[in-house]
């Protein structure tokens, strides 16, 4: 397929940069290709609704700056999503456009505009991420008498053990799977990066177990983890499991209720123990598959109870002076000699 050079041609352009462009030439993994087609769609509907026409008599010429910052403005306040899912819709715009200016030259000013619009800063969330306690309350939960108990128990565990991201996790096939000692895994996360990730003993048992009961060929193409109708399950299923689990400990642990447990929160938790547990920040890097070494950083950031151990051994400086005052007549004169 070759892009289009009618810069009215809207249809061909997308197809060019979802179908070409980002797949053939960007090397985009399926997963990014259809977030981006996501955000494109929404955008569409929302510029038709605003000339009063159908998605289908849409031109390219009608996508412009200001169409798109109020669709942002309609993202953050009419469907009350937050910034940094405004961010990702723009990053999906932005990439599509970057894509016509290098195909279009007729488009090249409007695309210019467009993409000197700003990704908006937005307040880094605190992470959370579970306790020891809590994550044998939440395994313990789960029954080991029926099938899909025993798969949501390897599914869990296997999260924890790996720090996986869910879809790399759901991507795994029996072949990317090592049961021999010392067990691995072969995971692929993001830019198409492969990480081998050590399992424990006990995981590859149950793994075993799993593949076993549901008749999954060693070093096969199956998926491990997969629904009732026998494919593979979707982030939403395995948000769904965790939350039905987490809902029940919560009796036990009621902190959990503080918490927003969501799938990812397993990897938190897994980078998390990793680091109470002595492992070096790189190695922890190298685990969870981080391009750098700054974005592992951040849960040496949020570890309190490392920092108020670190403040122990610290101690408190000696000293027999007494606290100095600053009488309130030579405030301003202090201030103004600093």
């Amino acid at each position: 397929m070759t892009a289009t050079s009618d810069p009215g041609d809207l249809g061909g352009n997308l197809r060019y940069f979802l179908e070409d462009y980002l797949p053939g030439q960007r090397n985009a993994s399926t997963h990014t290709v259809r977030a981006y087609r996501d955000g494109l769609k929404l955008l569409l509907v929302f510029t038709a609704k605003q000339h009063g026409i159908s998605v289908a008599e849409l031109s390219l010429r009608a996508i412009d700056r200001e169409t798109i910052l109020r669709f942002l403005t309609d993202i953050e306040k009419e469907r009350g999503s937050g910034t940094t899912t405004r961010n990702l819709r723009l990053t999906a715009i932005r990439s599509f456009f970057r894509c016509v200016s290098y195909t279009t030259p007729e488009a090249v000013d409007q695309c210019r505009r467009i993409l000197a619009i700003p990704l908006k800063r937005c307040e880094t969330a605190t992470i959370d991420y579970l306790t020891a306690d809590e994550t044998q309350a939440i395994l313990a939960q789960i029954p080991a008498t029926t099938a899909h108990g025993r798969r949501d128990d390897v599914l869990i565990r296997f999260l924890y053990n790996t720090g996986a991201r869910v879809q790399e996790a759901l991507d795994v096939r029996a072949a990317d799977l090592r049961m021999e000692s010392p067990g691995h895994v072969r995971l692929l996360g993001k830019g198409r990066k492969e990480r081998v990730c050590p399992l424990w003993p006990d995981t590859v048992a149950r793994l075993r177990s799993l593949m076993n009961e549901r008749e999954i060929a060693i070093a096969g193409r199956a998926h491990l983890f997969t629904n009732r109708e026998g494919k593979p399950l979707t982030r939403f299923g395995v948000r769904y499991i965790l939350n039905k689990y987490v809902g029940q400990a919560t009796a036990h642990c009621p902190g959990l209720a503080s918490k927003r447990i969501t799938p990812h929160v397993m990897r938190h938790t897994t980078a998390m123990h990793l680091l109470q547990s002595g492992v070096d920040i790189n190695t922890i890097r190298c685990w969870l598959g981080h391009a750098s070494v700054t974005t592992t950083n951040r849960y040496v950031e949020i570890d309190l109870e490392m920092k108020r151990r670190a403040l122990e051994r610290v101690g408190v400086p000696a000293g027999t002076g007494e606290i100095a005052t600053i009488a309130n007549e030579s405030l301003l004169s202090w201030l103004e000699a600093l």
